[in-house]
């Protein structure tokens, strides 16, 4: 019987409280004036308001739940686990199960709702590996015996993910891979190589895709196509410069709000906070995301158990790599890709899950060595 060494660590739990909180009012400013003016929506301003709230109570249920369950025993399910969510992921292409949204097809839908299975195998699959690297030993350093089972089964998730299609949630799930093969020990000169091939993986499915290749091209210049390819960044650029220091002040955004900024509660909510919070908004949610990483970091460090040190580096890696790309693609540093922001991003499946993976580093956190 394993004993409880301490509370779960206090301050990774008061950062996501703040940007779940910040999360669940952006996404009321930013989406009340367009549920207002759409009958889709039955012209109700609290329409995604209420669906937030509704999601993140059901998230933060699940992470108490997943907090206060021995992480241990995720090691007798996850094989099945993994095995059910790729056989959703299939699913999910399937016509007439899959539910296409703006030309995507990622979720399945559930009566009235829909859900996401990318979300879930993300998390399977960082403690999947987790499981299968924490056992290797010195074998981590051979690429054939180490990392390549792993890789391979990285490889056809991305892959499925990538046909749905959705680049961004590959490149994320690739990424935290990679960095959980570099935790466990693997050979630099095997990283490189992967790093590599994964960098050409990208550019090959940039390439093969001419709606990828126009939003890369309008990502080195969008001012070149205004209204087309360029339009959501040079948007998402008016609605952060407007904001300035201090912002235009909390439901005041133009922007960001008057239907000018696409997805502006989902893909585009940074720059409603750029825009109504200004610059200062914007540090104080990256601030927060570091802070988390920084907690979420030291609690793998300070795990004496390689399963839980892994499996709490994959899961903040994850969380992280999403924040830098949704950042980046906001403030025009990555090309456009649809992923959403960790906590804050209105969204059912992502929210639950990103919260029920806090729920396991916040259990494994119980059990560090030091404080």
């Amino acid at each position: 019987m394993r004993m409880r060494k301490r509370p779960p660590d206090f301050m990774l739990f008061i950062t996501v409280l703040m940007l779940l909180s910040i999360g669940v009012i952006m996404v009321f400013s930013a989406s009340e004036y367009s549920a207002l003016v759409r009958e889709y929506y039955n012209h109700d301003p609290f329409y995604f308001l209420k669906r937030q709230l509704m999601w993140a109570s059901i998230g933060l249920t699940a992470m108490f739940f997943v907090m206060n369950f021995d992480y241990w025993k995720l090691k007798r399910y996850i094989k099945f686990i993994v095995g059910g969510a790729f056989i959703l992921l299939v699913l999910v292409l399937i016509p007439g199960i899959g539910v296409d949204s703006h030309g995507a097809q990622r979720w399945i839908g559930l009566g009235p709702l829909t859900f996401q299975p990318s979300e879930l195998v993300k998390m399977c699959l960082i403690v999947f590996t987790a499981y299968g690297l924490a056992g290797k030993g010195h074998r981590i350093q051979s690429f054939t015996r180490g990392i390549l089972p792993y890789l391979l089964v990285m490889v056809c998730a991305s892959g499925l993910i990538l046909i749905q299609p959705d680049l961004g949630t590959a490149a994320t799930l690739a990424g935290t891979i990679m960095v959980m093969f570099f935790a466990a020990g693997a050979k630099i000169s095997n990283m490189v190589g992967l790093a590599g091939a994964g960098l050409l993986a990208v550019g090959v499915a940039i390439a093969a895709a001419p709606y990828r290749m126009e939003r890369f091209l309008a990502f080195l210049d969008p001012w070149k196509d205004p209204q087309g390819d360029g339009f959501h960044i040079i948007q998402s650029f008016l609605a952060l410069g407007s904001g300035g220091f201090f912002g235009t002040g909390l439901g005041q955004g133009r922007h960001s709000k008057l239907l000018y900024v696409p997805e502006q509660h989902t893909d585009f909510i940074f720059s409603a906070i750029g825009e109504e919070l200004g610059f200062l908004g914007g540090c104080l949610v990256i601030f927060l995301f570091a802070l988390f990483v920084w907690r979420g970091l030291k609690i793998a460090i300070t795990s004496p158990d390689p399963f839980a040190c892994l499996t709490a580096v994959g899961l903040t890696t994850g969380i992280a790599l999403q924040a830098i790309i949704n950042i980046g693609v906001v403030t025009g540093s990555l090309p456009v890709t649809g992923i959403t922001l960790p906590f804050i991003s209105f969204g059912g499946t992502s929210l639950i899950f990103t919260l029920i993976g806090v729920g396991i580093i916040l259990n494994i956190s119980k059990y560090t060595t030091t404080k």
